[in-house]
């Protein structure tokens, strides 16, 4: 039994939308340079303008000279490179070969796509704590319900202020939190009963929801260190992701010394914090 009518291209793209369908916190990046790279090892130089100055007018007098606008650089590098490799043996039922080689690609999907969100999750967590301090908040008490907790509505609250006090945009602000955070969001009325349809019928589809001007997300992928998790919000402007899965570095073959299908594939990617200022983090630990 061989994979004559595997199709690279077609196998490729549906990994690829996998992925997308498991990312988090790279689903919530913007992607403006990803049609820039072509696969590993690719750099994509990304230009920036520096503030303009305002000056004030005084009428019947000469205006200062034309300022030179201050440019700077950064680079996008295509560093990350993961791959997956499996192989179906020939002694399992044929009529499940289909079944089975499906399964295992959204396996690969997944595996790949949780490798990925939790090298965003960290590059995050460290472009906040070390390019935007003051947009790290003082570590929070324990969160939950108790007199002497931290509420989980009212940190969110803190972390908008943040980002309003650093000028971070209003639109497409976010928030990831761990499950536990998440829970207890759910207990708070503010955030059940947060008052669009559009929002109630997210919470009614298990979708996370909106609250405090963020849209919310959860992930296991929440930076944790001991029993601490930092909590990060942002807006999509903040930091860039770009991967690319090559037609040609996803492979069908029958090994040499196997009775056997295999199937191998490259998921090349990479990130940058490009706005840290639209960034802001707290530590939270979970009250027991």
């Amino acid at each position: 039994m061989s994979l004559n009518n595997f199709i690279p291209t077609v196998w490729a793209a549906r990994l690829l939308e996998n992925l997308n369908d498991a990312h988090v916190y790279v689903n919530l990046l913007n992607r403006d340079y990803e049609g820039d790279i072509g696969g590993a090892g690719d750099t994509v130089k990304i230009n920036s303008i520096g503030r303009v100055a305002i000056g004030t007018y005084t009428k019947n007098t000469d205006i200062a000279a034309a300022e030179t606008l201050d440019d700077s650089q950064m680079m996008l590098i295509i560093d990350q490179q993961r791959y997956f490799h499996f192989q179906v043996d020939d002694v399992d039922k044929a009529q499940q070969k289909p079944k089975v080689m499906t399964e295992a690609m959204r396996e690969a999907a997944w595996g790949l796509s949780d490798a990925a969100d939790a090298a965003v999750a960290t590059a995050l967590e460290a472009g906040v704590a070390t390019l935007a301090p003051d947009n790290t908040l003082t570590a929070a008490t324990a969160v939950g319900t108790g007199a002497t907790n931290q509420d989980a509505y009212e940190i969110l609250v803190d972390l908008g202020v943040k980002l309003d006090e650093s000028n971070a945009p209003q639109d497409k602000r976010w928030v990831v939190v761990p499950p536990w955070f998440y829970g207890m969001l759910l207990k708070d009325p503010r955030f059940v009963s947060f008052g669009t349809a559009q929002n109630l019928d997210r919470l009614k589809n298990g979708q996370i929801g909106e609250a405090a001007n963020f849209i919310v997300a959860k992930s296991n992928n929440v930076p944790l260190s001991g029993a601490a998790y930092t909590v990060i919000a942002g807006h999509s402007k903040a930091a860039t992701f770009a991967e690319q899965i090559p037609a040609s570095a996803v492979e069908a073959y029958r090994p040499q010394l196997r009775f056997s299908d295999a199937v191998k594939g490259l998921h090349v990617y990479g990130y940058k914090v490009t706005r840290p200022y639209a960034l802001a983090s707290i530590v939270c630990t979970q009250a027991t």
